[in-house]
């Protein structure tokens, strides 16, 4: 997979979800021969959950931790989003990181919101996923080695019982099965990565009960380095 870009890529900050699609971006890149300088998650105003999946934190941390790259974030409402990552992205372009790598897939409102924030911050951004075949992702996601949990599902577009199911061919086949998009693009569904070949340290993952907020469903997640696993 070749990473589209303009001018030279050598050090990036990653925007990072915790699940799939921004793994696979940054696992593309790094593949490629360029430099991870951080990863970038924009958590609530409260600073509890991530923005986009509703993850902790702590288990963010310790994602990052076991890939051995740093994590920034940064406190957002959806009112002041862009302004906070634009601020997050003069951050990186004041640390002579001009590239950022995003996971999008084929949302075109999203292609064009990402591009237009960091024109204006003098960040190139980077989709290697772009338009890439959705099913073929997924399957790349699983052949690679990576594993991971489904921690939101959206009741509306797909049975909350797959809340909690490990990524692999017969998850996707029974999404498929029922109409829905094997990458949850459109939303059905979020996931956590806890293991694979970014993964340099062994993470140990604890699943809580789950939590009932409108149409979502979420699992929440206790993530921790398994520090024996060294030993």
């Amino acid at each position: 997979m070749v990473i589209q870009k303009s001018g030279r890529l050598s050090q990036f900050f990653c925007s990072w979800s915790g699940g799939k699609d921004s793994c696979l971006s940054l696992y593309y890149a790094l593949k490629a021969g360029y430099s991870c300088a951080s990863l970038l998650t924009m958590v609530d105003e409260s600073g509890r959950h991530s923005r986009s999946h509703g993850l902790f934190p702590d288990a963010l941390k310790a994602q990052a931790e076991a890939m051995e790259i740093p994590l920034r974030t940064a406190a957002a409402s959806w009112g002041d989003y862009e302004i906070q990552f634009k601020k997050q992205a003069a951050f990186f372009k004041g640390e002579n990181v001009e590239h950022g790598v995003f996971g999008d897939i084929d949302l075109q409102q999203h292609r064009e919101w990402v591009e237009r924030v960091c024109c204006e911050s003098g960040i190139t951004a980077h989709l290697p996923l772009w338009n890439c075949v959705r099913q073929t992702l997924v399957q790349e996601f699983i052949d690679a080695g990576f594993k991971a949990l489904v921690v939101v599902v959206n009741t509306k577009k797909m049975p909350g019982e797959f809340l909690g199911r490990s990524i692999d061919t017969a998850l996707v086949r029974e999404l498929e099965a029922i109409g829905v998009d094997a990458c949850g693009e459109n939303g059905e569904f979020h996931t956590f990565v806890y293991d694979g070949p970014l993964f340099k340290k062994k993470l140990n993952v604890v699943k809580g009960t789950a939590l009932n907020r409108g149409e979502y469903v979420f699992l929440p997640i206790t993530a921790t380095i398994d520090n024996e696993w060294f030993e």
